[in-house]
């Protein structure tokens, strides 16, 4: 049997039926109140094609660089082409991540491998094996 999903009480089919302001209530205060300054235009752009995705209008993947916007309702299970600062990364958007940044899902920083000791490495470094 599967758990059912609550967000702040609600269950997702009551969320994606809520008006904005109603949403808006149930998020920490900072997010509140940057929904409720108002959406920058970048934002709204992402809304719009959103909603267009979700009437079937449009085809194309969404991409986008507002790592700032906040996860909606209408956003879940959608796939978002978000920008990590160097290439566009692919996000299935899941339902627990209701209220985070988009940027919070995506890494900005890849892991440094390092192979072997450089140039002018002191002598016990160059005396590890290499594998």
């Amino acid at each position: 049997m599967v758990k059912e999903f609550y967000f702040k009480g609600k269950k997702l089919d009551e969320l994606k039926k809520m008006e904005l302001e109603d949403f808006t209530k149930l998020l920490p205060t900072r997010k509140r109140r940057t929904i409720k300054r108002g959406f920058t235009e970048a934002q709204k752009i992402l809304l719009k094609k959103i909603d267009e995705t979700i009437s079937g209008k449009r085809k194309k993947p969404i991409r986008t660089h507002c790592r700032d916007m906040i996860i909606l309702p209408k956003m879940v299970n959608m796939l978002i082409h978000v920008h990590n600062g160097k290439s566009f990364v692919v996000v299935q958007i899941p339902k627990e991540s209701l209220g985070m940044r988009l940027g919070e899902l995506i890494l900005t920083r890849s892991r440094v491998q390092h192979s072997a000791p450089g140039v002018g490495a002191t002598k016990s470094s160059s005396a590890i094996s290499v594998r």
